[in-house]
């Protein structure tokens, strides 16, 4: 009976002890690495106008006005862009559901575009990411939108296509992934 009454008490000490290293010291060492090392980062990469938070860098939004570039379609939430519901479609490349919305995100990115039929679309156009929620488009993209931003915001198609080169973003390191351009960004410029 000792040895059992002495078996559950190092048992009993090793969860408590474990529990206040892992569920309090532990985060609060993170949190603290966090805030001092990369606040910005940890703080959700907020981006800000005239002291009033717009959005985040690294989640999209919807931009629905001809005023503005439109970010990559979301199967995220009901509504899109629910970062709480973040994730893909999860339609196979067989799938006539997706071969369905695609034709209608291509038919309808050309109308809004002013673009002619059988013009090629980027695929970041009618298709969702995996996380439903990128930021970011193709340049290609944003410039098949170039035209009907700057005629919908009285400015020359030119500048436009200016602050498009001037947001996109290489690829990492030189080597991974992409251009892109932050739609977020590029919209406030």
């Amino acid at each position: 009976m000792k040895n059992i009454l002495s078996e559950l008490r190092a048992a009993v000490i090793a969860v408590l002890s474990l529990a206040v290293a892992l569920c309090g010291a532990y985060p609060l060492v993170v949190w603290a690495l966090s805030q001092g090392l990369f606040p910005y980062e940890a703080n959700g990469s907020l981006v800000q106008r005239d002291g009033v938070i717009v959005g985040s860098e690294v989640i999209a939004q919807n931009f629905n006005s001809p005023r503005y570039f439109h970010p990559r379609p979301s199967a995220a939430g009901e509504t899109g862009y629910d970062g709480a519901n973040s994730g893909g479609t999860n339609l196979g490349p067989l799938s006539r559901k997706l071969a369905e919305s695609v034709k209608q995100g291509v038919d309808a990115y050309r109308a809004e575009n002013g673009l002619p039929p059988g013009m090629p679309v980027p695929a970041d156009a009618v298709a969702a990411s995996g996380s439903g929620l990128d930021p970011h488009i193709s340049p290609g993209n944003a410039l098949l939108q170039a035209p009907r931003v700057a005629h919908h915001r009285g400015v020359d198609r030119q500048t436009v296509e200016k602050l498009i080169q001037a947001h996109t973003e290489g690829r990492d390191l030189g080597v991974f992934g992409e251009p892109r351009i932050n739609v977020l960004k590029l919209n406030l410029a």
